[in-house]
């Protein structure tokens, strides 16, 4: 078996890779900047990476809602002898969404993947800049809380799908285990790190606005702000079985997490 790890210098990637190392299991990871390098918007990359790969991470281009290299891709992968297949998917995402559709039409084994907002979305990128900053910007709403999921749970259960049998055809919801508002979120991190960290609140269709400034397309753009502000109304607080149901254990508490990101805060 050789698993191809797509995005492997991503939070979730770079953790499957770390643990398909440690169990000893043949890999393969690529990203833009790889020896073999991979980049979705360069099909022409896409053979030398998949030559001799029986199971695949599948991560989508982050920023690109657009479902066409994924239904492009799966097809060439299972035609270079893939036989597994486990998708990167979110929280909220339809079943008749296009890369989830592609890979359940695959003809291969598959497994979805579908957690809520990474907590080190707080440490490694999207929020990180705002924190050192000192203010937090986000779509007006209430205070409500969020399962927020270790992107190590996520890669566990990445790994266990891929290197163990049982979990072809299904789609598995994660989370974590406790649900947190942002400002307990930010607390935590003050606590931590010695700052000061202030919550800014601002109109959607600003928020949006100020993410397309930031370089985020529009779509992508108004997916996030919709997605903030469900949560900050109270709709996303529901807390999901996959990550206990697979690994046997609860997922890492938030409070583990901050700290052991602690120093990146300092």
């Amino acid at each position: 078996m050789t698993i191809l790890v797509l995005g492997a210098t991503g939070k979730t990637g770079r953790r499957v890779v770390s643990a398909l190392d440690a169990l000893g299991v043949d890999y393969r990871p690529v990203s833009r900047r790889t020896e073999i390098p991979f980049d979705w918007t360069d099909e022409s990359t896409w053979a030398r990476a998949l030559d001799g790969a029986t199971a695949v991470y599948l991560v989508p281009l982050a920023m690109n809602l657009d479902d066409a290299e994924v239904a492009a891709f799966v097809p060439q992968a299972v035609a270079a002898g893939v036989r597994r297949i486990v998708l990167l998917s979110a929280r909220g995402i339809s079943p008749d969404d296009g890369r989830e559709r592609a890979v359940r039409a695959s003809g291969v084994d598959w497994t979805i993947l579908r957690p809520t907002w990474f907590s080190h979305n707080f440490s490694e990128d999207y929020f990180l800049p705002e924190i050192l900053a000192g203010e937090v910007a986000l779509p007006a709403g209430g205070d409500g809380a969020h399962p927020f999921i270790d992107a190590q749970d996520i890669a566990d259960v990445a790994v266990a799908a891929l290197t163990q049998d049982g979990h072809a055809g299904v789609a598995y919801e994660l989370s974590g285990p406790e649900a947190l508002t942002f400002g307990d979120v930010l607390a935590r991190i003050g606590e931590v790190s010695g700052r000061s960290i202030r919550i800014t609140e601002m109109p959607a269709a600003d928020y949006t606005g100020m993410l397309v400034e930031r370089g985020f397309g529009v779509a992508y753009a108004e997916v996030l702000s919709m997605s903030l502000t469900a949560m900050r109304d109270g709709h996303d607080a529901a807390l999901s079985d996959g990550v206990p149901s697979v690994l046997g254990h609860d997922g890492r508490l938030f409070g583990d997490y901050v700290k052991e990101a602690a120093g990146i805060w300092a």
